[in-house]
């Protein structure tokens, strides 16, 4: 194993902001302004233009939502008078754009990723990447086909401690990690999002143009904007919309891509409102070389898990790293296994002596560092200049998010699932592999995969 030293995380990071600086400044040159067009800005949309508008060599010429004043809002920022469509395809045409933002629900993401690419356009596209694996795939290979630069919005892959903490975990430095948890807890109870009923759409939404691809429900407005995560229509629920972000510093960490397995237990025990994802679900996964990974959502109990330590825990046998939103944690461990077969008072006072001298076997560490969105728009920007990968391409946000999924499906079939990662299909449950994809509402067509 390599020794690790912040003296070593420094010299790659030197090298890190040197090759940036190289590629910022080829191809197009570092006055080059990227002209971006945003679809979708209401709350994740508006936090991304937010990112997209920090950066100096960044133009947003044109918007698209198909809610009025979340244009008239974004356009108050931009502050250029940016041209308005409530139909991203007309966005899309434009000639001048460069890039695409796709802030949109998931179940929108795949004809809107496609088609940019399409266009020609590089996309930034938020996470979850797809609302199903084969949709992702379909996103994959349309990037490849037509050679464009992609970054999916899992923003902490450009976040240096995170790189720094799951270098740590990769290294060895934990020893061997047997077992990854991860948590997402907050408390909803009693009502959480409510109970509303069905009504008529108010004037302002074009609930049609909002549902798209997904199946025909009658308006109820917990199904739109941010609550349509509590939807199975049109997200994955936390499963995705957090479990994201930690299954790929999962992936990263682990050096891995996929699970050879995956099962899930949990449902609706506690909240009184109308969604439809459960508030309780522990799903689990098992990787190559005999790593269990876990993820946990509980939403009618905020109590902090990891002994408040962190959302994500590395356990290594020789120690533990603690990640969460803002640093990391390196807890070394130190048990004497002789301790566990010292049974009598006279084992044990035998024994002390060897339990006194008793060392950490690795150091403690600790790295500290911000994961805002500003710094993935930045690596997006300059990949679009380098015409390189971003930080999380569409492959690496496509094996992410179907980690999630597949617990999403192991969830709904209440089955322990065999993953094959090179042919992306189950192995053991035809029924299972049905969910891969679903039936796109006319006229919308879902999108091959060749």
């Amino acid at each position: 194993m390599r020794q690790l030293t912040r003296r070593n995380f420094a010299k790659t990071a030197a090298a890190a902001s040197v090759t940036t600086a190289i590629s910022y400044n080829k191809i197009l040159g570092a006055n080059d302004r990227i002209r971006v067009g945003f679809i979708a800005l209401g709350n994740r949309g508006d936090q991304v233009l937010d990112a997209f508008l920090k950066q100096q060599d960044c133009e947003i010429p044109a918007v698209c939502d198909i809610y009025q004043p979340y244009m008239d809002f974004a356009s108050k920022k931009i502050g250029t008078n940016p041209k308005h469509f409530k139909d991203y395809r007309k966005l899309i045409e434009l000639k001048d754009l460069d890039a695409v933002a796709v802030c949109t629900p998931d179940h929108w993401h795949a004809l809107q990723m496609i088609q940019a690419c399409e266009a020609g356009k590089d996309v930034y596209v938020e996470k979850p990447l797809a609302l199903t694996v084969n949709e992702g795939r379909a996103m994959v290979n349309a990037a490849r086909k037509h050679n464009r630069v992609t970054q999916v919005g899992i923003h902490r892959r450009s976040a240096s401690f995170v790189r720094e903490a799951c270098e740590i975990v990769r290294s060895g430095y934990l020893g061997k990690v047997i077992a990854v948890r991860a948590f997402h807890i907050q408390n909803e109870w009693p009502k959480g999002i409510g109970n509303p009923p069905n009504e008529k759409p108010p004037a302002d939404v074009d609930w049609d143009a909002w549902l798209g691809p997904a199946p025909l429900k009658a308006y109820n407005k917990n199904r739109t904007f941010y609550r349509f995560r509590w939807f199975w229509d049109y997200s994955g629920g936390q499963v995705t919309n957090f479990g994201v972000h930690y299954l790929d510093a999962i992936h990263w960490g682990l050096g891995q891509e996929a699970p050879t397995a995956v099962t899930a237990m949990g449902g609706k025990f506690a909240i009184e409102d109308n969604r439809e994802i459960p508030d309780t679900i522990e799903v689990s996964w098992l990787y190559p070389g005999n790593t269990l990974v876990t993820f946990t959502q509980i939403n009618a109990n905020s109590h902090a898990a990891g002994l408040n330590r962190g959302e994500i825990e590395f356990r290594g046998t020789k120690g533990t790293l603690y990640l969460q939103s803002n640093g990391y944690e390196v807890v070394p461990d130190n048990i004497n296994p002789f301790e566990f077969f010292a049974r009598t008072p006279l084992d044990r006072s035998l024994d002390s002596g060897w339990r006194k001298g008793a060392k950490p076997m690795i150091e403690a560490r600790k790295g500290t560092g911000d994961a805002d969105t500003r710094h993935h728009a930045r690596n997006f920007l300059d990949a679009v200049k380098s015409r390189q990968k971003a930080n999380c391409d569409i492959e690496t946000g496509h094996r992410s998010t179907t980690a999630c999924l597949l617990g999403n499906i192991a969830y709904k079939q209440k089955a322990y699932l065999e993953w094959d990662a090179k042919t992306e299909r189950f192995t053991n449950n035809d029924a299972a592999n049905r969910l891969l994809s679903y039936k796109y509402r006319a006229p919308f067509k879902f999108p091959t995969m060749a």
